[in-house]
């Protein structure tokens, strides 16, 4: 009897449930139009004069062209399924009952945050782009420039995690850990320890992971686990198997705060895999940057307000969690910020642009995702022709294979016109870093893709002459060693259906 139990809980997992919950709502739907064969020729044409009536209004949408194009191709091509899949996922944004409550605690972040006039003038006087970026930054995502802070980058998962075990030592007041995945393994198990003993001293631990993210990696009401052991914790939209646009939008974010004084962001989450302890899907590539100093104050706000949203409160005590200790000045300058869905602002990509449109010498970007629009796609093109050293490193070792068959489909015109990509041959590359020109870098979860330039909640550090911009430099060329480079001749000679099927998947590529 234990036997089956356990073979009836191994097969009926929460992942099963959940996808068999939708998958039954599709087959309802479909019974609907199949039932009688007249009944599916009026819903045809029914749904075919809908499917006319929504492309007219995504023609006239504020949505990015690439994106229009495809919803549109594919409503008008599949006029039942496209304009159910439409309504339920169409919506890059979540309702604006959500939307007003997160724009509510947003607002209310961004009085306490004013911006650093001081650090901005001396900005202004070193750099015109860089200024305009921090303009902008300010402006549209609230978040300000700081010079007292302190940067140390980390060119893997594993370093990343020898620091955190080291920086969660010294708690004394407060843990915050936002994360798209947690698993449970070497990596979790060893700062759950550290957390659960932290929360016994009298620290304030919290924990805020996606649902999605760790549907297939952590247990039913696990939140509620960490409850018992002390901890705090919260779900960020919990996946429920009904269809609706509402799962479009996932917390993506990466951040550990610790005192007010030291934060952790970049690629790494928490699970085995991205410090190699097992291959998931080879080497596993990635990066991650800790901050220390006044800085911190931003990613310490970027939780609180998503904290505050998920727990409805208002009455939080901001000041109590700001840094009480100082740090060595640098000369650079460094600006944390987020990213979300419900502005309807991509502050992510414009900050990618700003760089790559500034970018004078060189451009080194690493993406584990290639999904780029015309106008990414142009920018990129437009600086290589005009003599700027543009390189791009992508997997060679997929997690999605048919995510990679998208990314690889922007290759031939890329290489065509001096763009340079490279495949890191040893596996998957997880960081999402930018570099450019020795001056200007970006560190953070941000991938070059749709889903994260538009759906999900995301957050990176922008950088200005940092200590640590050398050093991602470095870490850069040091991977270029590892990485096969391909090349325009390369794309020329690929098998004509592999390109035909990648042309294909291209289109849908937004939904992706």
């Amino acid at each position: 009897m234990n036997f089956f139990t356990k073979l009836l809980k191994k097969i009926f997992t929460r992942a099963f449930v959940c996808v068999l919950g939708i998958l039954l709502q599709v087959l309802y739907l479909m019974s609907l139009f199949w039932e009688i064969g007249t009944l599916y020729s009026y819903s045809f044409l029914f749904f075919q004069g809908v499917g006319v009536v929504i492309s007219f209004f995504i023609v006239n949408s504020d949505l990015n062209p690439s994106y229009k194009i495809a919803w549109i191709m594919t409503i008008l091509t599949f006029p039942i399924f496209g304009v159910m899949f439409f309504i339920f996922f169409g919506n890059s944004r979540s309702g604006e009952r959500l939307r007003k409550r997160m724009n509510y605690y947003a607002k209310a972040e961004r009085k306490i945050l004013p911006q650093n006039d001081e650090a901005a003038d001396k900005l202004s006087e070193l750099n015109e782009p860089a200024r305009k970026q921090a303009d902008y930054l300010f402006r549209f995502g609230g978040y300000p420039v700081y010079e007292s802070s302190d940067t140390t980058y980390f060119p893997t998962g594993e370093d990343k995690f020898k620091a955190m075990l080291e920086e969660l030592e010294k708690a004394k007041r407060f843990i915050f850990l936002e994360y798209f995945i947690i698993d449970e393994g070497v990596m979790w198990d060893s700062i759950l320890d550290i957390l659960v003993r932290k929360a016994a001293e009298g620290v304030d631990v919290r924990v805020v992971y996606d649902d999605v993210g760790c549907l297939l990696t952590l247990p039913y009401k696990y939140d509620r686990e960490l409850e018992k052991k002390g901890l705090k914790c919260r779900v960020f939209n919990k996946f429920r198997p009904i269809l609706s646009a509402k799962m479009n939008n996932r917390d993506h974010r990466k951040i550990l705060v610790i005192d007010g004084n030291t934060a952790f962001t970049g690629g790494v989450n928490l699970a085995d895999e991205y410090i190699n302890r097992y291959e998931k899907h080879g080497h596993w590539k990635d990066s991650a940057i800790m901050i220390k100093g006044q800085a911190v104050k931003s990613f310490t706000m970027m939780f609180l307000t998503m904290w505050n949203f998920l727990s409805g409160t208002e009455d939080e005590d901001f000041q109590k969690f700001y840094p009480q200790q100082t740090f060595n000045r640098e000369n650079g300058f460094i600006i944390p910020f987020t990213d979300s869905p419900l502005d309807n602002e991509p502050v992510g990509e414009n900050v990618y642009m700003n760089i790559v449109t500034s970018a004078k010498k060189y451009l080194y970007i690493t993406t584990p995702y290639l999904i780029i629009d015309n106008e990414m796609q142009s920018a990129l093109i437009l600086a290589a022709k005009s003599g700027v050293d543009v390189r791009i490193i992508t997997p060679h070792v997929p997690d999605k294979w048919y995510v990679h068959c998208v990314t690889r489909s922007f290759y031939k015109n890329l290489t065509k016109y001096g763009v340079r990509v490279y495949e890191y041959t040893p596996g998957f590359i997880h960081a999402k870093n930018f570099v450019s020109d020795d001056k200007f870098a970006v560190v953070g979860t941000i991938n070059l893709d749709f889903r994260s330039l538009y759906l999900h909640f995301e957050c990176a550090a922008w950088m200005y002459k940092t200590s640590c911009i050398p050093d991602i430099k470095a870490d850069y060329l040091n991977t270029l060693k590892e990485c096969e480079e391909i090349t325009f001749e390369m794309c020329q000679k690929e098998n004509f259906f592999v390109r035909i099927g990648r042309m294909f998947l291209r289109l849908l590529a937004p939904m992706m």
